[in-house]
């Protein structure tokens, strides 16, 4: 598939507070335009999906590749006969300015920008799945929402196959040792294609996640 450079023309600053963990708590709104505005510009869009064959029963990719392991996985691909498996990247500007804000002493900023820069993925993350969905309409399929590895009982583990599948290195993100992907603001995900929306869910759901502590939860 052909490399994404979605438009990134603004941040969510209400996604932005959140990731923050300042929900509805005051705080100096110009220092979060900041934020927003910096890691706008300093971004570097780009993203990735391949289409595989997907056999819902077995939880096999593309006949003989990977099998994906885990109760909330195989729910939610069930009843799909194919998946897009995509990656979607901010780039490393935005990280390591954040890590420089730090070392400048400017604490609350730094965390403003790291929040800011993980909305931005986000957004061209959903940039890369609306993609996934026009062409899915295309092929009479329906997309499920994305779903990566590390929600609910699926292994993070599953991340080494799911880069690989994804084509991170195509948009200069790779895996480490530890199973972080670099650069930081970058995500792999699975979505699922259907000839129904499966539990009539069609985007992201904290309820099938049993990350309870997560700081990014809306529920």
């Amino acid at each position: 598939m052909p490399i994404y450079n979605p438009p990134l023309e603004e941040i969510n600053q209400g996604e932005v507070r959140r990731y923050a963990g300042l929900r509805q708590k005051p705080f100096d709104q110009r220092l979060i335009q900041e934020a927003c505005d910096e890691a706008r510009l300093l971004a570097a869009p780009r993203g990735n999906y391949e289409m595989y064959e997907y056999d819902c029963f077995t939880g096999i990719v593309a006949g003989s590749g990977p099998v994906l392991e885990g109760k909330s996985i195989r729910h939610h691909l069930e009843g799909c006969s194919r998946i897009a498996v995509m990656t979607a990247t901010a780039g490393g500007a935005v990280e390591q300015a954040v890590t420089d804000s730090f070392a400048a002493g400017r604490y609350a900023y730094s965390l403003l920008l790291d929040a800011a820069g993980t909305q931005a993925v986000e957004q061209i993350a959903d940039e890369v799945e609306r993609e996934i969905g026009r062409l899915a309409g295309r092929m009479g399929l329906i997309p499920r929402w994305r779903f990566s590895p590390g929600y609910g009982d699926w292994p993070l583990a599953a991340q080494r196959e799911i880069a690989s599948l994804a084509g991170c290195g195509k948009v200069g993100i790779v895996l480490t040792e530890s199973l972080m992907l670099q650069p930081r603001k970058s995500i792999t995900a699975v979505v699922g294609l259907g000839s129904r929306t499966g539990d009539g869910k069609k985007n992201h759901n904290c309820d099938a996640c049993n990350k309870r502590d997560c700081p990014s939860r809306r529920s």
